[in-house]
């Protein structure tokens, strides 16, 4: 038998002595080959979708891209800051009063309303007087009436206002038609006048 013809068989008898050995190998081997490919397979695409390559200024250049403008001081109103109304072409003057002031709702008109429950009453009768003062809470309340061509304090106990409402009550044994108003002790405003015929 010559040396290669034994090299030979010695190779037959390993290999069938090892199988699981030379299986092992074979396997190794294709999943380096399959491993390369796909890895190649990767790089490839990602340069086709241009993953991890560098930003150049070309690139992205149809892309938004921000930008922040250096900071600068601004400068400050000088004047008041308004907010026109729809239609209002320019705010008023301070010294010329809204005229719609008076009719927002936010701020109602703080009028001394008052009337009289009778019109016509006997002597020492009494005249029930009650009103309404918008704004005007916890306000002390004097009874006025007209004498001799002036307003002069009934002798009537003051009223306070309680839920912007008042009431009170005055009698008097003059004759005629005598004239009655509220008058706020803290603010001197007035209410309208109310008539009150004494038979």
């Amino acid at each position: 038998m010559t040396m290669g013809g034994m090299a030979d068989r010695l190779d037959q008898q390993g290999r069938g002595e090892h199988p699981v050995a030379y299986g092992m190998l074979a396997l190794v081997g294709v999943a380096v080959v399959v491993g390369l490919v796909m890895g190649l397979a990767a790089l490839a695409g990602a340069r086709v979708f241009g993953i991890g390559e560098p930003e150049t200024a070309s690139t992205g250049a149809g892309e938004a891209s921000m930008y922040l403008p250096k900071p600068e001081p601004t400068k400050p109103d000088d004047g008041p800051q308004l907010t026109l109304r729809p239609g209002q072409e320019a705010p008023p003057s301070a010294d010329e009063p809204d005229p719609d002031e008076s009719k927002s709702p936010d701020k109602p008109s703080k009028v001394i309303s008052l009337s009289a429950s009778q019109t016509s009453v006997s002597p020492m009768q009494n005249i029930d007087l009650t009103g309404v003062y918008p704004g005007g809470e916890g306000a002390i309340l004097q009874v006025q009436r007209f004498e001799n061509g002036g307003w002069v304090d009934f002798p009537a106990s003051p009223v306070s206002v309680s839920n912007q409402t008042f009431s009170t009550y005055v009698q008097t044994g003059q004759p005629g038609v005598q004239r009655f108003r509220m008058l706020d002790t803290g603010s001197g405003k007035t209410s309208k006048q109310v008539k009150v015929t004494v038979n």
